[in-house]
This record gives structure tokens, C-alpha cells and sequence, in this order.
């Protein structure tokens, strides 16, 4: 999805349509981000829906200075810093592990790569936020240093720097359990 599409909108396409569009093809991106950001499904449930709330109500914002996900992504992580500043969240803090539910491994291979992923995962989880936010944004999101930098609003030597000490604290981690 490109800028000339959200621009498509003031030649008089519907907004709602657009809106449609962009869940579908960004939703489990905007999601994910969130989830890997609070470590709550429910609260990315929350926050997903928040975010793309408030691109209904901004879609002509858009200026076209990142890709849509850039700007997606974006709106999510600061949906997610103004819900840690709420007082509600300020009062009960809802972290737990993260589960998967609705899994069952039907054969021994399954059950053991359900476990290693979990472990890694578990892993991945147990990382500082700034590294775990730049491993998600440059491995699961395949941004650029430059588009995590723009998003983040640090340099792209600082998104290196994190970016090689996440992989390398999960390596370590990996290797002392003896699953890399």
C-alpha cells in the first residue's frame, strides 16, 4: 500500500473502505506490535482497535514521510506509551507470560518444536524493551535502520548498536540453555 493510495482518498473514495483495507493488510502487524510491546493479548486487542481509531479519524495526516506501515506502527507504539502513562495502568500492572492457547501437538515433533519456540520466545520476551522493540521492528517487520530510527526517533548507529546486542544476549541466552 503505497502513498498514492491514501491519496486516492480525496478523489472521493470512502473512508471506511480504506480503513477496511488497512486492517487487512496491516492489522496482524499493528497487533503483533503491540502484543510484543505490553506482552498482553488482550491489551493489544485494546490498543489495535485504538490505533486504528485514531487513523480513521487522521487519514488525511498521513504526509507520505515513511511507508503506511512505518506509520502505523508509529501510531501503535504511541497508542502503547499513552496507555502505560493512563492511571489505570499506572495502578495494576497486567503483565504475565504470554500463552498459546488452542495448541495441541498431536505428534512428539510438534510438541518439541511448540517447546523451542516458546523458548524462544520466552527468550526474546526476557530482553530489555528498547533491544526487544528493535529485534521485533528489524525481524518480524523487516524495517529498514533508517525506518526504525525514524520510528523510534533515535540514530541509526544507536539501532545497530541495540540491534546487535539483542541478537547477541539471545544467542548467549540460547547457547547457556543449549537450544542454538
Amino acid at each position: 500500500m503505497a502513498f498514492e493510495y491514501l491519496k486516492s482518498l480525496a478523489s472521493g473514495m470512502d473512508k471506511n473502505e480504506i480503513l477496511s483495507e488497512l486492517m487487512l493488510a496491516y492489522g496482524s502487524d499493528v497487533w503483533n506490535y503491540a502484543f510484543f510491546l505490553t506482552r498482553s493479548s488482550s491489551m493489544a486487542d485494546d490498543i489495535s482497535q485504538d490505533v486504528f481509531v485514531k487513523v480513521y479519524e487522521r487519514i488525511f495526516s498521513f504526509r507520505g514521510e515513511a511507508s503506511v506501515r512505518t506509520w502505523l506502527l508509529t501510531i501503535t507504539r504511541n497508542t502503547v506509551r499513552d496507555h502505560w502513562r493512563s492511571a489505570w495502568f499506572r495502578r495494576v500492572v497486567p503483565f504475565a507470560a504470554p500463552r498459546r492457547e488452542g495448541r495441541v501437538a498431536s505428534a512428539e515433533t510438534q510438541a518439541i518444536e511448540f517447546l523451542e519456540e516458546q523458548e524462544v520466545w520466552q527468550t526474546v520476551l526476557a530482553l530489555p524493551p528498547k533491544l526487544r522493540e528493535v529485534l521485533l521492528l528489524h525481524v518480524h517487520h523487516r524495517l529498514s535502520y533508517a525506518e526504525i530510527a525514524a520510528l523510534l526517533g533515535i540514530t541509526e548507529g544507536t539501532v545497530k548498536s541495540r540491534l546487535s546486542r539483542a541478537r547477541a544476549k539471545v544467542s548467549q541466552q540460547l547457547a547457556a540453555e543449549g537450544r542454538e
